[in-house]
Order: structure tokens, then C-alpha cells, then sequence
């Protein structure tokens, strides 16, 4: 045999040598992608059972989460807020609701449809009352929705308040100006283009401004006056936007005590299992999400051990 048909066969053996490395790398990456499938599901199931009705006590405190800033198409949306209320009302067994929040608030209109329905919802279920609990912070639309229930409990260095309106923006003629920039606004309407951050502000303008943040922030104080009724120790500083502590805001009286989630299920409510309506993402779009982070994850261990394409 020549030279030339050995040096051919070596090729040949190498280019099999290459190709099994190559098959035995990609049977590994979709095992891993398989096993991550399967616990992924088992996961799912546990979780949806662990909620279900078959898991419950005959009476339990239903839990549902306000976390985050409060707007709309976010976890802490008046929809989803107000879907987990509603789910806890209706469940057979609730014998009180905790909204547990963490939030530094956000939307007061948001805030304004939960306090609403809390309302009406206590209405049609009289004998099932709505704790609020602040574990790190409960400032400004979280706190409007704080002040629908009937109590609300704190951690004694939990951040409460924060009873305020706010808007802001910038101005940038003057940065305009320095880089030569005309700016051209056309509108129709005299003040269509208020608060544009490229013209210059006008008088009457930001005193127009100014009443509309007033009248927000006095339906946030009325809102909070309804709610807390003759609990709350106003003065001056109440409704001035300060935030404080769960311990200053006791003496205030913007809460009723200090206290955890388990706490007040446990000896507010006497119904230690919590049972927890927060409304979660679809479990399909969970699975997706999920299966996608595995995915990569799996892809970058077979890039680190010398995987697939490198050779």
C-alpha cells in the first residue's frame, strides 16, 4: 500500500475520530436539555399542588404579595392585585387576607383601583378582614393600598409613609443652545406642548401643574384619612411626603402594630397556614422561560469543556 492511500486512510480515521467526539458532545447537551425538561415539569406540579385545594387546611389566611412598583402590565398591577384578592375572598376556608407588600409604591391610579376594590370586596364579605403587612417598604401607592385594610402591621425598621406626590423631568434649552441645535414644536393647542424638556417653561404652565399635583395628593390624603380614620395622628409632617420607621409610623399611628406575615396569621387571625393567592405567571410561559435559561446554560458547559464547532 502507497503512502499516499495510508495518508488517506489517516484522514479518513480522523475525520470518524472527529465526527464521534462531535456526536457524543451533541448526545450529551441534549440529555442535559432533557433532564432539565423533565425536573422543570415535576417542579411545576409540585408548585401547583402545593396551592391546590388538596393541600389546605379546612381554614387557612390567604396571602397575596404586592411587590414591586405598582403600574400597570407589572407583577404589582391593580389586574393581578386585584385577581388574587378576589380569588382569596372567594376561596372556601380564608378566614382573613394579608397583602404582604413590598413596594415603594408607583401609579396612583393603579393604587387607587386596589384601594377601590378592597372596598367593595370587604363589602360583599363582611366577616373576612384584609391585613396589610410592610416588610422592607410600604411608601406612597403602596401605602394607599396599605390603608384599604382593616389593620396594618410592620417590621420596626420597616420604611412607611411617604405620603406625597411627585413629578420630574429635565430641561435642556440651555444644552440646546451650546450645541447649536434649533428646536422646532408644532402643535395645535396653546398648551399641547407643556412641560416639553427642549422649551422653556412657562409661568402659567408649571402653576398649572402644580394644581394637578395637588388635587392628586388630596385624594391620597382623603383616601388615607378614610382608611385610617381616627388611628391616624396627623400633623404637618404627616402628609408632607416624609417616610419613617415601623416603629415611628406606630406612633403615628399610619400602622396598628409590629409584626410578620406569620405573626399576624398566626396570632392576629389564628389561622397559622397561609395559603398563598398571589397570582403567578402562566406556567407555560414559566416553562419557556425556564427551559431557555437551561438551554443556555447547557450550551455554555459544552462551549467551556471544548464543545461542538471548535475543532
Amino acid at each position: 500500500m502507497s503512502g499516499k492511500e495510508w495518508k488517506l486512510i489517516e484522514k479518513t480515521m480522523s475525520q470518524l475520530g472527529v465526527e464521534q467526539r462531535r456526536s457524543r458532545r451533541w448526545g450529551v447537551l441534549f440529555k442535559l436539555l432533557t433532564f432539565a425538561y423533565l425536573f422543570l415539569i415535576l417542579g411545576l406540579m409540585v408548585q401547583g399542588l402545593d396551592g391546590s385545594a388538596l393541600n389546605r387546611a379546612e381554614t387557612f389566611t390567604a396571602l397575596v404579595d404586592v411587590r414591586g412598583v405598582i403600574a400597570d402590565e407589572e407583577a404589582a398591577s391593580a389586574d393581578l392585585i386585584v385577581s388574587g384578592l378576589r380569588s382569596a375572598f372567594e376561596a372556601e376556608g380564608t378566614q382573613a387576607i394579608v397583602m404582604r407588600i413590598n413596594s415603594p409604591g408607583g401609579s396612583p391610579v393603579q393604587s387607587g383601583y386596589v384601594y377601590d376594590e378592597i372596598k367593595r370586596l370587604r363589602v360583599l364579605y363582611p366577616a373576612i378582614p384584609v391585613y396589610a403587612v410592610i416588610t422592607d417598604i410600604g411608601a406612597s401607592g403602596a401605602y394607599y393600598i396599605a390603608s384599604a385594610a382593616d389593620e396594618i402591621y410592620a417590621d420596626k425598621a420597616s420604611l412607611v409613609g411617604s405620603i406625597g406626590v411627585v413629578a420630574s423631568g429635565f430641561g435642556f434649552v440651555d444644552t440646546l443652545e451650546k450645541l447649536g441645535v434649533e428646536r422646532r414644536l408644532y402643535t395645535a393647542g396653546t398648551h399641547k406642548g407643556f412641560l416639553d424638556p427642549f422649551s422653556e417653561e412657562k409661568e402659567e404652565e408649571v402653576k398649572f401643574w402644580e394644581t394637578v399635583l395637588k388635587s392628586t395628593h388630596k385624594q391620597f390624603i382623603d383616601k388615607v384619612k378614610e382608611g385610617r380614620g381616627e388611628r391616624l395622628k396627623a400633623d404637618e409632617s404627616t402628609f408632607s411626603g416624609l417616610i419613617w420607621n415601623g416603629e415611628q409610623a406606630l406612633e403615628y399611628g399610619l400602622i396598628d402594630g409590629l409584626g410578620s406575615t406569620g405573626y399576624v396569621a398566626r396570632e392576629i387571625v389564628g389561622a397559622e397556614e397561609i395559603v398563598d393567592f398571589t397570582p403567578q405567571p402562566d406556567p407555560f410561559d414559566r416553562l419557556t422561560e425556564s427551559l431557555g435559561v437551561a438551554t443556555g446554560k447547557a450550551m455554555a458547559n459544552a462551549f467551556k469543556f471544548g464543545g461542538f464547532g471548535l475543532q
